[in-house]
């Protein structure tokens, strides 16, 4: 499972690509695979793009950042299920009649395939076949006639699905976040301007103030002295991805007024109340399960040990033809401390299990280095359904337990116990109101219409005014 992206636009008083880099640089966890800027030129008149793949730092290894002009500027960190290219990284960049649209995205547009079909039979040429042309293209047919927010409200009501962007008209520079909330984007200030991105540890980096969440259905407009905010959409209910919480989003982030390492921490103590176990000592699985473990441990009153080491130089792009190398795959980026877990009854805790594969290799490399009993505990419930809005799990054949119950992936994993925290626990812990979270892929009801599922709201979304 992976993450779906970072996003960050700025304004500022001078040369505004540095503040954007160091954004993008802790927004690094959200997107391994390649790094974006776009920037306004003020002496060309145009949006200039400047992208590489891998991480942040190696995506710009030959480019002089503080050398890029302009102070309006948006960046991207990307993940794709595809074959990443520097053609394919974002920002998206699109010369329309109206003008340079520039986007990056976080999330997922559901009907990406239709807006496509009738663009391309209205005429429209492809060069990349991805949703952010489309979106370029239709907010491209709207600015004709209307101004930029209202043209934006338009585009709203055709899109389907999630979607935090950063977007560059010409010299003006915008975020907008969907009527449901689902992906985060956040706004702050420094005495340089003003900045939106994806999570609140990218304004740290840049030493900006939190000012508050961009809201859902909101549009803002940044420049260096202040933000202009229209709110195109307004729905009863929010749809915020817990995963952001349990897994995505770093611990030292604030989302929506949740801090989410507080969040974890009562996520592990509701998770030992629910799943108590009889052992020596609680081990994370580095670094997701850290925080969760804490509270199991706080909770459980047992100790917390650092039982397993996670070797940090091993690439997330690694490519592991055979089930063997992946195997030792597992075993190269976590090594068990013998000293700590032999002859003991380990907990260990975790974020999440997928397909159970690498949770099982887990449980037999503690049993190798001489753990007694291995129970494991998970901070999220069991992951039943696909994700169709940002994560990487769209498959059911993909997901254990979409068929299996819980005694039946706790043999699959070999496990001594497995306990996962519940529906209603998670929330509690979360302190965020039900009716305001995505949990599609742990209830199988969805917050948008998606083909062949259950729908969980019955507003039709491009009905607001």
């Amino acid at each position: 499972m992976r993450e779906r992206c970072g996003v960050v636009a700025a304004a500022s008083r001078g040369d505004v690509a540095p503040a954007v880099y160091f954004c993008l640089n802790a927004l690094q966890h959200r997107g391994q695979e390649a790094a974006g800027i776009a920037v306004y030129d003020r002496d060309e008149r145009c949006i200039k793009t400047y992208k590489g793949l891998g991480l942040v730092n190696e995506a710009f290894r030959d480019l002089d950042v503080s050398q890029i002009g302009g102070s309006r500027g948006i960046g991207h960190t990307y993940y794709s299920i595809k074959l990443s290219t520097p053609q394919n990284a974002q920002p998206t960049v699109v010369q329309t009649a109206s003008g340079d649209i520039a986007l990056a995205h976080n999330g997922i547009i559901t009907n990406a395939a239709e807006l496509k079909k009738s663009l391309m039979g209205q005429g429209h040429t492809f060069a990349l076949g991805s949703e952010e042309e489309s979106i370029a293209f239709l907010l491209s047919q709207h600015l004709q006639h209307r101004s930029f927010e209202k043209a934006v409200r338009q585009v709203m009501k055709t899109l389907q699905g999630s979607y935090s962007l950063a977007i560059m008209y010409n010299d003006r520079v915008f975020g907008l976040r969907d009527p449901l909330g689902i992906r985060p984007l956040c706004l702050g200030k420094n005495d340089r301007g003003y900045v939106i991105a994806s999570e609140t540890v990218a304004l740290d980096a840049l030493g900006a103030s939190l000012v508050r969440d961009v809201r859902p259905g909101e549009l803002v407009e940044l420049t260096p002295d202040g933000v202009t905010s229209y709110q195109l959409a307004e729905l009863p209910h929010r749809a915020h991805c817990f995963f952001e919480y349990v897994y995505f989003a770093r611990a030292d982030s604030v989302i929506d007024g949740v801090d989410v390492y507080q969040t974890r921490v009562a996520i592990g103590e509701r998770l030992a109340r629910e799943h108590p176990a009889e052992a020596d000592l609680v081990v994370p699985i580095p670094d997701s399960g850290r925080a969760h473990a804490f509270g199991f441990a706080r909770a459980s009153g047992l100790p917390l040990a650092e039982g397993l080491m996670k070797n940090r130089y091993i690439g997330r792009t690694f490519i592991m033809p055979s089930q063997d190398l992946r195997e030792k795959f597992v075993q190269l980026k976590m090594n068990p401390i013998r000293s700590i877990v032999g002859g003991r009854r380990v907990v260990l805790v975790d974020d999440s299990i997928v397909r159970g594969t690498t949770m099982r290799q887990m449980v037999e490399l503690l049993r190798s280095r001489g753990a007694a009993e291995v129970h494991v505990r998970i901070g999220s419930p069991p992951i039943k359904a696909p994700c169709y809005l940002g994560i990487d799990m769209t498959s059911r054949e993909q997901l254990i337990a979409a068929d299996k119950t819980v005694e039946d992936i706790q043999r699959s994993i070999r496990a001594d116990s497995l306990g996962y925290i519940s529906i209603q626990g998670l929330v509690e812990a979360m302190g965020i109101n039900r009716d305001d979270l995505c949990l599609g892929c742990v209830t199988g009801q969805y917050p948008l219409p998606i083909e062949g599922e259950n729908h969980r709201f019955q507003e039709r979304l491009e009905s607001y005014s």
